[in-house]
């Protein structure tokens, strides 16, 4: 195959998957400090359907334009190329994060192995299709989420820890949180676009 037909083969599966996307989810990486475990969160995010990552950068690591994060071997690389497929935004700081998430109309939940929030849910006891526009944080590798996501979030979702070990990598918990929200969107998804077709009146 040549490379005129992979790129087109590609963009022929990018335009057929694209309606089981999740709408209106954005997953936030907060102050992440090893650039491969953005990779992986990124590749999750691709993989999942989650619509969007923001990542809030505030020592600068990342470029300031998507484009140019496609380019960045690092992540491509960790990401195995779903960077060039997942739309990518940097942030400053988390309150310019938040800031522009409200100012769209985005609820935020936060994660956290702990109950940290006003609200606390264990994750498959959460409905996460009562937010139409649902951002959802994951805090960094060593100190977690940050008390100003908490405060600012509907609530926040805890991964049952059933042995000794009572964390997970950024990876890792990224790909369960997501799988069980997206699994629900999807769904929520698919029921609204049924009740639509057969609501509709068709005139022969």
């Amino acid at each position: 195959m040549d490379v005129g037909n992979k790129k087109s083969s590609m963009r022929v599966r990018a335009d057929r998957i694209k309606p089981y996307q999740c709408k209106q989810l954005i997953a936030v990486i907060e102050d992440p400090h090893d650039i491969k475990n953005i990779g992986t969160v990124i590749r999750n995010v691709n993989a999942l359907g989650v619509e969007k990552a923001y990542i809030v950068d505030p020592k600068g690591s990342l470029p300031e334009d998507w484009q140019d994060m496609r380019e960045r071997k690092s992540l491509s690389g960790t990401s195995v190329s779903a960077i060039k497929w997942t739309f990518v935004k940097r942030f400053d700081s988390t309150e310019q994060c938040l800031d522009h998430l409200e100012s769209k109309n985005f609820s935020s939940i936060v994660t956290s192995p702990h109950m940290k929030g006003r609200r606390n849910v264990v994750l498959h006891e959460g409905d996460y299709t009562i937010f139409p526009k649902l951002a959802v944080w994951f805090g960094s590798e060593s100190r977690g989420i940050t008390d100003l996501a908490v405060r600012r979030s509907e609530l926040c979702v805890n991964i049952p820890m059933l042995g000794m070990i009572e964390s997970l990598n950024l990876g890792t918990t990224s790909g369960i949180v997501l799988y069980e929200i997206t699994k629900q969107r999807r769904a929520y998804q698919r029921m609204y676009r049924y009740k639509n077709m057969r609501g509709r009146k068709f005139i022969a």
